[in-house]
């Protein structure tokens, strides 16, 4: 399937947003998919799982977080994050501007949307379901941030999520915060904890400018308890996908008799 793509730029956070859009070919309304970086920020890898939904059929809207910057040292990375993973209202708004700015394009249909993200950017989904915002599914991978007391109770789509067990910054007890917090709302929740993988093993190795390191090499210092899985990457997005064709199912017209 032939896909289209654009850069879309608009305000968020006292940034500017600098965004990717990717359209399937047509020109008819389509469900649509947003989707959150990891914390460093949105790079190409990114872009390409916009594409790859586009290809599906799906408009996708990879949404930058940080202004069009990629973090490549942990540190400037945290400084920027943990403060926004802190402050729900932060996240929502730049979830709503991303929200406002795939709405605008003409092939959404704004009443078929699901939210998919990695870290910050699951974190930042979750929040706009908290908030109420009518998606038709959740998926965050290693984004089980718990939110406020009470709202995830305004949770109206099943959540997926997706950990590495051997993650030490999602540990079993924070794990166990946010199935409880889906439980106790009534969400129609899932976990899937993978086994071996660490944080972020979804994300396959970068160089200091983001792009990815197709030798296998690491271009960038990483956290501790940061690796990447590939087997498991290709499950997590596979269940993922799986999800979207469960609760945002593409219309096809019937083959001809």
């Amino acid at each position: 399937m032939t896909v289209t793509t654009r850069t879309v730029s608009y305000p968020a956070d006292g940034l500017t947003m600098v965004s990717h859009l990717a359209l399937p070919a047509g020109d008819d309304r389509r469900p649509a998919v947003l989707i959150g970086p990891e914390g460093p920020g949105l790079n190409a890898f990114q872009r390409r799982r916009a594409d790859a939904l586009a290809e599906l059929g799906y408009v996708a809207l990879a949404f930058d977080i940080h202004g069009g910057r990629w973090f490549s040292d942990p540190q400037e990375m945290l400084a920027r994050c943990l403060p926004l993973l802190e402050d729900p209202e932060r996240m929502r708004a730049i979830g709503h501007a991303a929200l406002d700015a795939l709405r605008a394009e003409p092939r959404t249909d704004p009443d078929r949307i699901a939210a998919i993200g990695y870290g910050t950017g699951g974190a930042i989904g979750l929040e706009l379901a908290r908030a109420g915002v009518p998606l038709r599914a959740v998926a965050t991978v290693n984004g089980l941030i718990t939110g406020r007391p009470g709202e995830a109770a305004a949770i109206r789509c099943p959540v997926w999520a997706g950990v590495g067990s051997q993650d030490p910054i999602q540990p079993p007890a924070q794990r166990e915060a946010f199935t409880a917090e889906m439980q106790e709302a009534g969400v129609d929740w899932r976990l899937v904890v993978y086994g071996g993988a660490q944080h972020a093993f979804h994300h396959p190795p970068t160089h200091p400018d983001g792009s990815i390191a197709e030798d296998g090499e690491y271009g960038q210092t990483l956290l501790p308890g940061v690796g990447y899985h590939a087997r498991h990457a290709q499950r997590a997005w596979d269940d993922v996908v799986g999800l979207l064709a469960e609760c945002l199912p593409l219309e096809r017209s019937p083959a001809p008799a």
